[in-house]
This record gives structure tokens, sequence and C-alpha cells, in this order.
């Protein structure tokens, strides 16, 4: 009987000390920061730019961002001024989520109609305060890079 008792005390201390640790769920460390990505960014060697910004989508658990190319003339005050006159985002705009622990970040492209919306799977490879690069999980070879952009106050 002691040796029940003894062994049915060793049982609970494991389960207790197993929960306290962790080891009832995922214990995967996030390898990047969502407010490291959460910025405007220039791409390396274009005049292409994205603003990952904070504002939450309508659809959990995406946020919004959008992006431009200023070499076909569009400036990311006509992404502004065209999701007011909308009254919803539309081209240039996206929505997207970012798994810290692995680095898949979903972009779901919009349309000016609200109509398809166009997925879009890159795997982060690198995330720091100060740059970024990513690929196509479907074409590994189509790289990206770029560089946060800083303000400067006048």
């Amino acid at each position: 009987m002691k040796k029940f008792y003894y062994l049915a005390i060793c049982a609970i201390v494991a389960i207790t000390m197993n929960s306290c640790f962790g080891g009832g769920g995922s214990t995967e460390e996030p390898k990047f920061k969502l407010t490291d990505l959460q910025a405007r960014w220039a791409q390396i060697g274009t005049q292409c730019y994205v603003n990952f910004t904070t504002e939450r989508s309508d659809e959990y658990p995406y946020y919004l961002g959008y992006e431009w190319d200023e070499a076909e003339e569009v400036y990311e005050s006509d992404l502004l001024s065209s999701r007011e006159q909308l009254g919803h985002p539309g081209n240039g705009w996206f929505k997207y989520d970012f798994k810290t622990t692995d680095g898949n970040l979903t972009e779901i492209h919009l349309m000016d109609n609200e109509g398809a919306e166009i997925p879009k799977i890159y795997i982060v490879s690198k995330l720091t305060d100060t740059s970024l690069e990513y690929y196509e999980k479907e074409r590994p070879s189509n790289k990206f890079a770029f560089e946060k952009m800083v303000y400067l106050p006048d």
C-alpha cells in the first residue's frame, strides 16, 4: 500500500512540474518579433516599398499592409487617398498574418471592387530592427530584401 501512495505522489508531482514548465502546450520560442516587421520598408535596389501596419483587419488574425512602386508612378499617398475614397482598402493593400515561430508570412492581396482575394505565402529568412528578407514559399529562388525606412524629424 505504501508503494501505491509513493507512486501516486510521484505522479502528482510529475504532472504538476510538467504543467508549470510548459509541458502541456507548445514550447516553441518565437524566432522573430511582430513589432520588427510592422514598419515601412524599402526594397533594396528598386523603388518598391511596403508598409506592414499595426492596424487590424476586420478578419482576425490579420493586420493590414500596403505596397507601392514609385517606378510605376504609384505613391503611398495614392493608396491612402484611394482607401479613403472607396471606404475600404483596395488595390495595393493586403491583409497579413505573420507566424513569429516559423517565419510564415501570409499576404492576402485585396482589390478595389472587394472581389477576389489573392493569397501569397512567404518565408521570412531574416528580420531585424533594420532589415527584412523573405522569399516565396512556392518559389524559394524569388527573394526580396528590404531596409527599414527611417524618418528624420524636420
